[in-house]
């Protein structure tokens, strides 16, 4: 009779889904996404305005330094050039003429009519003084003396015109040499500028490297700024991780790095961490930091932009006993699990090594063979009676 209770019993007891402990490798990392981006790339930009002419170049093409990339349309530059060197030719002929003081032909004029005021009132003043002699021996009039001071005074008096006209004139050559000066300099500035502007409508490379991406098509017209290609040396890439906010606290500088790609399955790169991120960011409804690794990429098969899987701090243990994760539970730093004992629950303490991505590392409390309780609708408790369905 007891017999068939228990039977009935365990007919009654609700399902619960139980995954067995078996034996596998687990590698633990801190696991996430990531993009991989140029150690240190080059960016080309178009200088001026223009139209792309010819490219000469595709993504993946080796370069060296100067190898040209492609030919921008230089039609209006030039045209835009001649026209600066003429104004160059004229303003340097302006400063010319005002570095030599001026007008020299009025220049010259004024100094030839203060030499001949200066001798009339060289002469006009000895006459003063021999009619001075005259009168004092009642030889000459007053009227005389006074005609010839007058004369003098005169004669004085157009000096000092002269000499402020000499000097108004002079003024105005040092105030037009300045400003000649500043238009020669900048005409030959401008100049320059157009000349550089037109060799760099030869687009070459600045290193060498590999053209990972060219954005310029023959025909298409470019505006300043607008990037051209990019070039970068590949065998050393980097790899932007964007680690979940929660796990940020286990990652620092100088840690293993793995990286996979799906588009080449079983291949793997290495590298470290190298900096790590003073905040956090929202990414796809998730709040992440940006770890930045530096990978080797000596074969240049992972690409710029790719988007890869990062493992930080991979470590991995062979034929373990190994649980899921989904089955462990914990308080503070406890680990149980409930183990299926005769249809019932017991729970059952456990130690854990490394954590996988889906599985812990046990280093007891549990055997290999043994079924375990995984969440499911109903809550496990201490003592139930279950039928078990194998997940």
């Amino acid at each position: 009779m007891g017999a068939a209770l228990a039977a009935a019993w365990r007919t009654n007891a609700p399902e619960m889904r139980v995954a067995q402990i078996v034996r596998k490798d687990v590698s633990a990392c801190i696991a996430s996404n990531g993009q991989v981006e140029p150690s240190d790339p080059h960016v080309i930009v178009a200088r001026v305005d223009s139209f792309v002419r010819d490219v000469h170049v595709t993504p993946g093409t080796m370069v060296t330094r100067g190898h040209l990339l492609l030919s921008l349309d230089a039609t209006d530059l030039r045209a835009q050039l001649a026209s600066a060197r003429e104004e160059e030719l004229a303003a340097e002929e302006q400063r010319r003429v005002a570095n030599a003081g001026g007008n020299a032909e009025e220049l010259a004029r004024l100094e030839s009519d203060l030499r001949r005021t200066d001798a009339e009132r060289l002469k006009l003043d000895h006459d003063r003084h021999a009619l001075q002699r005259l009168v004092e021996k009642h030889a000459a009039t007053l009227e005389e003396l006074a005609e010839t001071t007058l004369a003098f005074d005169r004669a004085g008096a157009e000096r000092q015109f002269l000499e402020r006209k000499r000097d108004d004139l002079e003024q105005r050559a040092r105030v037009d040499a300045r400003r000649a000066g500043l238009l020669a300099e900048r005409s030959h500035q401008t100049v320059r500028l157009l000349e550089d502007q037109l060799r760099s409508m030869q687009v070459a490379a600045p290193a060498a490297g590999t053209v990972y991406s060219v954005a310029a098509k023959p025909g298409q017209h470019v505006r300043t700024g607008d990037a051209l290609a990019e070039v970068a040396d590949l065998h050393h890439v980097r790899v932007r991780a964007f680690i979940d906010e929660q796990e940020l606290g286990l990652v620092a500088v100088g840690q293993d790095v793995q990286i996979t790609w799906d588009a080449m399955p079983g291949r793997s790169w290495a590298g470290r961490t190298e900096q790590i991120p003073k905040a956090v960011v929202p990414r796809g409804g998730r709040s992440v930091g940006e770890v930045i690794c530096s990978v080797d990429n000596s074969d240049m098969r992972l690409l710029p932009h790719s988007n890869v899987d990062v493992c930080v701090r991979p470590r991995s243990r062979p034929n373990v006993v190994a649980v899921p994760r989904s089955a462990v539970r914990g308080i503070g730093e406890q680990r149980y699990v409930f183990l299926v004992k005769e249809d019932r629950l017991e729970r059952r303490p456990i130690t854990v090594g490394i954590v996988g991505t889906s599985e812990y590392e046990v280093l007891n409390g549990l055997s290999e063979g043994d079924l375990v309780a995984v969440p499911g609708d109903m809550a496990p408790r201490e003592g139930m009676t279950v039928r078990t369905v194998l997940q």
